[in-house]
Parts: C-alpha cells; structure tokens; sequence
C-alpha cells in the first residue's frame, strides 16, 4: 500500500510512474494532484468504486470496488486503503459495476443498507447486506430475459435509486450491447411476506449512439435525475422516476472529451447545489459540470490511468477526507482516494 500526505508537491518518482505508463496522460498538460491514499492491489482488473458511509462512525466507512474477471471479487478497502478481507466478497464472476442503497426495508421492523453489483458472467445482478455482507438475492437476480440475444444479457453497469415519493429502492443496470431505444432497465427491489427480496422490472429507457458501449450510470436521488454514459457520444440525462416518463431531458459534454466518456460521480451539497465529476479516460483527467445546469466547469487531472469508475460522497469521513471522499478506479489494480476539495476547488 501507497499513501500520500496532503501536499502540493508531487514526488518526481509518482510522476515518472504516470507518464511513462500512458501516451494519453502525456497529453494532459493540467497540473496533476495526488491522491491521498492509494489502495492495496487487487489480483485482476479493477473497475468501479462505490463509498458506504458508516453512519454511526463515518471513520469506520468502507469503499468497495470490483475487481472483474471470472475469478473476479468485490474488494473492501478502509479509509487508509487496506483490504478488509471479511468483508471481500471473492469468487464472483465478472463482477463491473458497483452501487450502494441505505434502508432497504425487509420487513415492518428491519432495514438494511445494501450494496449491489453486475456479476456478467452470470447475465444477474447480486445484492448483500452491508456491512454484514449477507447474501440477500438468493444466488442473484437474472436480467434483461426478455432479449434472444443472449449476448444482450451480458449486464455493465449498475445504480440504485430510492424514490424520496415512496422510499421504492430501484435498480438501473445497463449492459455490454444493446439496441437504439430503451438499452437501460429498472427493477424495483423489495422483500416478500418472508423478507426475500424480488426484483421485478418496471421500465426500459434510454438511447444510444450505436458508437461504443454504455457502462457509467449514476443516480441524482434528490433531484430525481438518473445520468449515464453513452462513450463515443455524450451524457445522457433522464428523470429516475418511472412516473415521469421515458423521454430524454439533455444530451451533453460530449465535446469536451477526447474518446471515452466513463465513470460518474455526483457530489451532492447544500441548496441542491454540486457538481457531476465525469472520468475522460483517454486523456487522463476528469471533467466537472454543474449539478443543475449541467453546464461544463473546468478539468482536473487527478494522476489515474484510464479511469473507468468513480463515486464520492461530500460529508467529512474523518482528519484525511475531511470534506468529503472522492475514489477512482486506476488502471494498476488499485483505487485512489482523495480529500474532495482537492477535486473541486
């Protein structure tokens, strides 16, 4: 494990190991800012974060992450970036992408906070408690049945959206290929008379360009905005509740991206204001854009290598993320974690 002090002096080793191992983050003529933790390794291909906070201790909150081959697993990391192996959920194949819902309802009495992951190989989502990590779904949650195509089963990314109207907890999930118009699903997720949780799929949504592939999706749940990475094309914006029907809000930023659009976070702050924190793979940085009027703010380059995932939660963790936790998948089997002033000031 690396860790980094907060500094604005960038260790001439750290940046001889960034530019010699990408061509595109050579392009990238923005000062790079270092992480301050930087995770223990993972045995595969790493993928996507997704920050649980620990309500009780925030000092005592996991960020999980996917490790993605067929001997693939959901890593979890403490705030120093080691791995909690009990917690490690091993032995997934193909986990992608990752989310995290608080009180998921079981029955009249219990509640519990939930993460949830594509596995691909298995064309299912999975979900489990957290942070007991209890299986919840009975071995998994198939998906997008209704294709022939199997291939068109094959599930990305994922998000979860609980609806501020009725507390209905929701599952987007996109997937490797798909058609023209309604390439996204939602299921709602809830427990039977037992407390068995079902899935059940009450939309499909969502455009696509035909040029690459669609992974990132991320959920706005105040605002009721549910946005997604179409690659080659732009972010694609829609309302999260089923309610508000299918029709696209915005197609934007994709001018401000050199080839792959990918991971998103959004950083939620006071009076509904923040910011959408988009990963621009090929040249190395992030791009940030206002969380109401979507228009573009300014790039940073955070040092990470081909950044496919990000999440970030805006409350203070602890003495390190005390304004909040931005991670970031890196393309060396590892995340980085920064304090979130450090992203967007």
């Amino acid at each position: 494990m690396k860790m980094f002090k907060k500094s604005n002096i960038i260790p001439s080793t750290f940046i001889a190991v960034v530019v010699g191992l990408s061509s595109c983050q050579r392009k990238n003529t923005l000062p790079a800012i270092v992480p301050d933790v930087i995770t223990e390794k993972t045995v595969n291909d790493t993928d996507d974060p997704a920050i649980w906070v620990n309500k009780k201790d925030p000092a005592k909150s996991i960020v999980f992450g996917t490790d993605k081959k067929t001997n693939g697993a959901v890593y979890a990391f403490d705030l120093d970036g080691k791995i909690i192996e009990e917690k490690t959920l091993r032995n997934i194949k193909r986990p992608n992408n990752v989310d995290i819902a608080y009180n998921l309802k079981i029955n009249d009495s219990t509640f519990t906070d939930v993460i949830a992951f594509t596995e691909r190989e298995k064309q299912q989502i999975r979900l489990f408690s957290v942070p007991d990590m209890k299986p919840l779904d009975k071995g998994g949650f198939p998906v997008f049945t209704d294709e022939q195509d199997t291939t068109n089963r094959l599930p990305m990314g994922i998000s979860m959206y609980q609806s501020p109207k009725d507390s209905t907890i929701y599952a987007i999930v996109g997937r490797k290929t798909g058609p023209k118009e309604g390439y996204l699903y939602q299921y709602t997720i809830t427990a039977d008379s037992t407390g068995n949780l079902a899935s059940k799929l009450v939309r499909k949504f969502g455009k696509f360009s035909e040029k690459k592939e669609i992974e990132a999706i991320a959920v706005d749940h105040e605002l009721g905005f549910i946005y997604y990475s179409d690659e080659g094309h732009c972010i694609r914006k829609y309302y999260a509740e089923p309610s508000m029907g299918n029709e696209e809000i915005s197609c934007f930023g994709g001018e401000y991206f050199a080839e792959d659009i990918e991971g998103i976070a959004i950083a939620r702050m006071k009076d509904n204001k923040g910011f959408i924190i988009v990963s621009d793979q090929q040249k190395g940085q992030f791009n940030i854009f206002d969380r109401v009027s979507n228009d573009f703010i300014k790039a940073v380059n955070l040092s990470t290598l081909e950044t496919d995932g990000c999440d970030v939660v805006t409350i203070p963790l602890n003495s390190t993320f005390s304004s909040g936790l931005f991670a970031a998948m890196n393309d060396q089997k590892d995340f980085y974690f920064y304090d979130l002033d450090k992203v967007i000031k």
